[in-house]
């Protein structure tokens, strides 16, 4: 029997349709005018070269595999004997029956890396910031949150049911306020930051947070997704890169960007990560990760431990390509990290860039509102360990021609 799938279509008039059609349009007018740079579609593995659909070869400037370890044989390797062991799925949710040998190992290894008794793996980074925020606050306690935080910390708090509060951005004496306005009132205080601001590049204050969270009494919770594997002589984060081990209560980050595979963690104190495993609702009901997934996140953690050259090597490939910027004339904002803005100002100035950079085989990103604040429209660029003098090379000379062509150096 033949099953006809084609819906019929019911007009509704409402806030929906409105939205809708308002992003329909605005995304047609970005196509027609030759300024729409998303969904790309890549062929083969992302790494410091890709090719796109259309056959054309672009150097990548976008991509957060900061380590280039997609398609390492190491990873590739224990991925592949992991579906022949396990299949490619976990058939449940962790708390019932879906957790294996694999998960398991991943969580201990990730313990080791962090440094922390215990680990917890989620389904993805961003379930992972709603749980653990979700999980550990709610009613009668306060979360105080960087004005640059990623979505998904603000999102946590709002979900939490718990009071949430913003600090300006790196701004440490707003943040002593908030807290001494705090103190007392509150049954917990739950201090959250990005380690790296994903749109910025810059760090957070890792000292004068630590600082003011113990001179308050807060907890604090640090998002680690863009500087496990990029920052530190080693790749271990921001504690090694300020030389503060042990420092932050909870440890927050990724498997999916210097870590080539999906996911996300929470490392902390044995008591904790066991509360959360029984306690925070995106553990309890999400399909847990596949054995793939589990088995190449565990490969590359030990490869990013056994080759210490590739942490060197994107930090020498940050500073050259950072500094070749600079001399041009442009502005790269604060950052001090693999994720390195170009600072345009102007929504169609930036599109135009993005045009003439991919006209001339850079592949990169426009970032414009509402992602970031009207006028302070970006290219958000990212560096790899796989980058390659000649990478960099027609990098710089694609940005300095543009530039040029466009005014805007």
């Amino acid at each position: 029997m033949r099953v006809n799938t084609v819906e019929r279509k019911v007009s509704i008039d409402d806030g929906i349709s409105a939205r809708v059609a308002a992003l329909i349009e605005r995304r047609d007018s970005l196509k027609s005018a030759n300024r729409y740079f998303y969904l790309k579609a890549i062929s083969g593995p992302t790494n410091n070269r890709v090719q796109t659909s259309d056959g054309r070869e672009y150097v990548m400037l976008a991509s957060y595999s900061y380590l280039g370890l997609i398609g390492h044989p190491k990873i590739d390797a224990a991925a592949k004997e992991a579906i022949g062991e396990y299949g490619t799925g976990a058939g449940g949710v962790r708390l019932l029956t879906g957790t294996m040998e694999l998960h398991e190992q991943l969580e201990a290894r990730i313990a080791r890396f962090t440094g922390r008794e215990d680990a917890c793996v989620y389904s993805s980074g961003y379930s992972t910031n709603i749980a653990i925020i979700t999980g550990l606050t709610g009613p009668g306690d306060l979360v105080l949150m960087d004005k640059l935080d990623h979505a998904s910390i603000v999102d946590g708090a709002l979900l939490s049911g718990a009071k949430w509060k913003t600090y300006r951005h790196n701004d440490m004496g707003h943040l002593e306020k908030l807290l001494a306005e705090a103190k007392g009132a509150y049954n917990t205080i739950l201090v959250v930051a990005d380690s790296v601001f994903s749109m910025d590049g810059d760090l957070m204050d890792l000292p004068r947070t630590v600082e003011l969270c113990r001179k308050y009494g807060a907890r604090l919770m640090v998002d680690e997704a863009h500087s496990i594997g990029s920052l530190g002589a080693t790749g271990h984060g921001i504690e090694e890169h300020f030389d503060m081990p042990g420092v932050i209560d909870l440890k927050m980050g990724t498997l999916s960007k210097a870590i080539p595979s999906v996911g996300g963690y929470l490392a902390a104190s044995h008591e904790i990560v066991e509360y959360q495993r029984h306690m925070s609702r995106p553990f309890i009901f999400s399909a847990a990760l596949p054995p793939a997934q589990a088995a190449a996140a565990i490969a590359a953690f030990d490869v990013i431990e056994d080759e210490p050259e590739r942490v060197t090597a994107l930090h020498r490939i940050t500073e050259k390509y950072t500094n070749g910027l600079k001399a041009q004339g442009w502005n790269t904002m604060e950052s001090e990290s693999c994720v390195v803005p170009v600072l345009i100002g102007d929504e169609a100035k930036t599109m135009d860039l993005t045009r003439m950079l991919f006209d001339r085989g850079v592949f990169v990103c426009p970032i414009v509102h509402p992602a970031v604040p009207r006028g302070m429209d970006r290219l958000r660029t990212c560096l790899m360990a796989t980058h390659t003098e000649a990478d960099i090379k027609l990098a710089l000379e694609a940005f300095h021609e543009s530039g040029k062509k466009l005014g805007l150096i």
